[in-house]
């Protein structure tokens, strides 16, 4: 078996690019510092890490799609979809997904994607740092993997 290295660690050179929801903006907050914060502590720079906000979720994909056509090496999406009264949730979190792996495939540049899709403001804080851990830190460390693996293959 020939196993490809997978890497933990990001150069300081790598251009990150980071397109994060405002809505829902007490957990999206939360994704995006533990993303950030991630990137930083495997060896990224300030200065090569781009963010944007985008209204919603729904927006997430055409700021995915631009910055894809830029000089980034990974691009990292970030929402939080909290289910309502209406059936609006499945379509924007289906949607939303779907955009950004079409982007992925389409540009071929890793995107991790870290949309959350929740029955309630609970569920979503517990997946943005609490007791089932930073989904915006575990989409950036996936990130940071598929970045690597895509030097070597």
């Amino acid at each position: 078996m020939n196993l490809l290295p997978t890497t933990k660690k990001l150069s300081a050179a790598k251009k990150i690019f980071i397109a994060v929801s405002q809505f829902n903006e007490i957990v999206t907050e939360k994704l995006l510092s533990s993303a950030y914060n991630f990137f930083l502590q495997s060896g990224g720079d300030t200065k090569n890490i781009t963010v944007a906000k985008v209204p919603g979720a729904f927006e997430l994909p055409i700021i995915v799609q631009q910055a894809a056509k830029k000089n980034y090496d990974g691009i990292l999406a970030l929402g939080c979809v909290i289910r309502g009264e209406t059936n609006h949730f499945d379509f924007v979190a289906g949607e939303s997904v779907s955009g950004v792996m079409q982007t992925s495939l389409k540009y071929e540049i890793p995107v991790s994607l870290g949309i959350l899709k929740t029955e309630n403001l609970e569920q979503a804080m517990n997946r943005a740092g609490g007791k089932h851990g930073n989904k915006g830190m575990e989409s950036a460390q996936s990130l940071v993997e598929m970045i690597g693996l895509l030097e070597v293959v």
